[in-house]
């Protein structure tokens, strides 16, 4: 993690940037992927589950059966510990339900609007070294309260067709049954055109891999939706001399352990204080079991002192981080200055890791800078709003002529005449 001092603005835009990917190759894959399964389905998903992941699937879908098996399996404390997280999640989601408002726009003119369920949802888990069963709580969840009338859910498995108990348990727990043992380009693509196994959805969520990340993007070509761009892992954290380094140390591990593109921000009004933090890195990172994918994301990482926790936001602003950490003193000074921002911690208890799992907001945030244009996912993520109004004989004679005015100037006749012909209509019924 290397050390900057009072950077000028001029330097901020290479400071903020993100480690580099490739593209070009990427995409290509991507299409030479969704080609095969648009034209060649379920075989085209085996085909690719068997070259990338080194699995010979004999069903897609994952069985009732296999599914108790795991539930029974599934240590009870964790059992316990998902229950609670869900319990959490779900009672801030449904505080976000909202009451149709009906305003009176003008004399006789009503407007509302009024929430719909996006019906097919697909939803993306990650397996492999982090199996992520709690964004199946964080996505499965607002999915419900939602009311999508279907769910599919995609997670690979390992090598022996197995997927962990845990995404199994609480995929049950949160009601979706439909389930299939399918990662990478080929779960994305499988969801976006349908197969005679997966169904076809109308919206897709969940992280991923550059992989994942990359299809889902190449899946909005094809008419269906994706929750937000998304890259690897990210925190900033802002922190001055009334942080406890250790817990600072431990929120920039927590997120260098995703993966070796994460990335972790320190950012701070005190050299001292980075000069520790930066001590307790060393010290962690060596009893991590995944220390050699942490160390790697430390080489993305930076550290960098300004000269007051003013100028500090602003740098996390320009940055617009995954997640916010304000590991300072008066930290409520400073939240309305916030602007770019996927989720914020506040104070020393408040770790990053509450969010990923059971404070009850939602993990799945926009990273890379999408912070500045995106929210992460919430209950509105899987609705759509529908406008309604309603005009009485008054309103449309409060309106209409100036809808008619205004149609007009944009030598629009037709538009012009669907008003004119009804106002020509309550003039004769009056006389």
């Amino acid at each position: 993690m290397k050390t900057y001092f009072n950077p000028n603005k001029n330097e901020w835009k290479q400071l903020i940037a993100r480690p580099a990917v490739e593209k070009a190759n990427l995409y290509k894959l991507v299409d030479e992927v969704f080609a095969d399964i648009q034209q060649n389905g379920d075989a085209a998903v085996r085909n690719y589950c068997r070259q990338f992941d080194q699995v010979e699937l004999d069903a897609l879908q994952v069985s009732e059966q296999q599914i108790n098996r795991a539930v029974e399996a599934l240590d009870p404390a964790l059992k316990e510990a998902i229950l609670l997280a869900k319990n959490t999640i779900e009672k801030f989601h449904a505080a976000q339900r909202e009451t149709p408002q009906i305003i009176e726009t003008a004399k006789g003119v009503k407007c509302w609007r009024e929430s719909r369920a996006i019906e097919k949802v697909g939803i993306y888990i990650p397996g492999g070294s982090a199996p992520l069963f709690s964004t199946v709580l964080m996505l499965g969840i607002p999915a419900k309260l939602a009311g999508c009338t279907e769910i599919v859910l995609c997670t690979p498995s390992n090598q022996q067709g197995e997927i962990n108990p845990a995404i199994l348990f609480t995929a049950q727990l949160v009601g979706i049954n439909t389930i299939f043992a399918i990662g990478g380009i080929q779960a994305i693509g499988a969801m976006t055109f349908g197969t005679a196994s997966v169904p076809k959805v109308d919206k897709i969520f969940g992280p991923g891999n550059q992989y994942v990340t990359a299809a889902k993007q190449s899946a909005t070509q094809f008419g269906v939706a994706i929750d937000m761009p998304a890259g690897p892992s990210e925190v900033l954290i802002i922190a001055d001399e009334s942080c406890n380094p250790a817990f600072v140390a431990a929120d920039l591990l927590s997120q260098a352990e995703h993966g070796a593109d994460s990335q972790v921000m320190l950012v701070s009004n005190n050299e001292g204080i980075v000069e520790q933090i930066i001590e307790e890195i060393q010290v962690q990172v060596k009893l991590l079991p995944r220390r050699v994918i942490a160390e790697a994301a430390l080489n993305n990482s930076k550290a960098i002192v300004f000269n007051s926790i003013s100028e500090c936001i602003d740098f996390s602003n320009a940055y617009a981080p995954e997640h916010l950490i304000l590991a300072v003193q008066n930290f409520a000074n400073f939240t309305q200055d916030i602007r770019n921002a996927g989720s914020v911690f506040l104070g020393n208890y408040s770790c990053e890791s509450a969010g990923d799992y059971a404070s009850g907001t939602n993990h799945t945030l926009p990273t890379n800078g999408f912070a500045r244009n995106y929210s992460g996912v919430s209950l509105d993520s899987f609705i759509k709003k529908i406008t309604f109004q309603e005009l009485t004989p008054e309103g449309l004679q409060t309106i209409g002529p100036a809808i008619e005015l205004m149609a007009e100037a944009e030598q629009l006749i037709a538009h012009k005449n669907a008003v004119s012909v009804r106002l020509s209509t309550l003039k004769s019924e009056e006389q």
